[in-house]
């Protein structure tokens, strides 16, 4: 409430309130009045929003909601000012600490908190609890007492109640101290996401890395870049024994071991030299309809056509298949093993196994692959690297081929 004040006579034009009820406490509409009449006596617009709460840890939950609602119902020019102040900033380093944060959890809340899309500023970040409660009284600005906040069943209420007393007996300016801790961690995160940046840039992207130069970099580096790359875009990263057992048990692998990780809906999968990070829909779409694999087709000149292995078009080419086989039935099987090919241009058969293993097609992938026949005549294979011809009767010169479009 102190911020309402303090901001309704510095951005009186500029100003209006959200008021979250998480609906958790019987209180929580008469919290609700009470703001939205101190903001008709300030004249700043008021909007009450509640929210569900999800089952879990309560103080995460009500938190990730609050947050939601907060995105959702600001206009793209706001920013979002907290009132969060330095016991806050230090409670929160102290929480982190205990419970095994990485450098950017430590970091805490910042000033000035810029994110994708929103942003967020806390004007009384620096400033202790005690002070607001004197400028609070000092300009008799009504307030509201949480009892949540004297519940020591909650972290942080039990670090309030029962660790700060202990703490601040013994180092008095322990809350200053945490809080420049807390700076100094945004500097030295901030530092840290720069370097990321640059071995990411090095070692692959968002869905691959180069194994050979991420064991180039030192062992803390790996283990960085390895937990940024699992978090991906979501907010929190993955545990460091998360880290270790993408490490352990796909990256030291053998190189044909085909080792997987599955973690929340991505698959960490080892391939040669290389890891890959598949969702599920890609790593687990082991086999498409039948129907789709096994058919008749009619093809005719630049036709486009959607297949398993990707999105093809008939055109002419140099060397190819025979113009009288379009505009009329030819078979498309899935590959069902044991097959041999006689790729033209090359001597002699061999397993279509083979020549799928040496063209390095992934085995998440290899089950798209489709045989273009006729009269149990292969005329070429459909790859996600594209269309293989095969020697037949049916090849010529200035013929035409499916070529791979994307």
């Amino acid at each position: 409430m102190l911020l309402l004040r303090l901001f309704s006579e510095l951005f009186p034009q500029h100003l209006r309130v959200i008021y979250i009820n998480h609906q958790l406490q019987s209180a929580s509409d008469a919290w609700g009045k009470m703001v939205e009449q101190y903001c008709q006596q300030l004249n700043i617009p008021y909007q009450r929003v509640a929210v569900d709460v999800a089952t879990g840890n309560l103080e995460a939950q009500a938190r990730e909601a609050r947050y939601q609602a907060f995105q959702q119902h600001l206009k793209p020019h706001e920013i979002l000012v907290l009132a969060h102040h330095q016991q806050d900033q230090a409670e929160t380093v102290i929480l982190r600490l205990l419970s095994g944060s990485s450098v950017q959890g430590l970091s805490a809340m910042k000033a000035l908190d810029r994110r994708e899309h929103l942003t967020i500023w806390r004007p009384f970040l620096d400033i202790s609890r005690e002070q607001l409660a004197s400028w609070t009284a000092q300009l008799a600005v009504p307030y509201i007492d949480d009892p949540t906040n004297f519940d020591v069943h909650y972290d942080r209420a039990w670090c309030r109640q029962e660790l700060w007393t202990v703490l601040r007996a013994r180092y008095p300016k322990m809350q200053q101290g945490i809080s420049r801790s807390s700076y100094l961690m945004q500097d030295a995160d901030e530092i840290l996401q720069e370097v990321l940046q640059q071995d990411l840039q090095y070692c692959g992207d968002a869905k691959q890395l180069d194994l050979k130069k991420l064991h180039n970099l030192s062992l803390a580096r790996q283990r960085q870049l390895l937990s940024v790359w699992m978090r991906g875009d979501d907010v929190y990263r993955p545990s460091f024994d998360m880290v270790e057992r993408l490490q352990h048990e796909v990256i030291q692998t053998k190189p044909d071991a085909q080792a997987v990780l599955h973690y929340k809906h991505w698959y960490y999968v080892r391939y040669q030299q290389m890891i890959y990070r598949l969702d599920q829909s890609e790593y687990c779409a082991d086999q498409f309809d039948a129907r789709e694999m096994n058919q008749s087709i009619i093809l005719y000149e630049q036709q486009k056509m959607t297949l398993s292995s990707g999105d093809f078009q008939i055109q002419a080419t140099k060397m190819g298949l025979a113009w009288s086989l379009l505009n009329q039935p030819l078979q498309l099987t899935a590959r069902q093993g044991g097959e041999k090919i006689h790729l033209y241009g090359r001597v002699g058969t061999w397993p279509l196994k083979k020549a799928i293993q040496e063209a390095q097609i992934f085995p998440w992938l290899r089950h798209r692959i489709q045989i273009l026949s006729i009269d149990n005549v292969m005329l070429g294979v459909f790859t996600p690297n594209g269309f293989w011809l095969a020697q037949s009767i049916y090849c010529e010169i200035d013929g035409w081929q499916p070529n791979l479009i994307s």
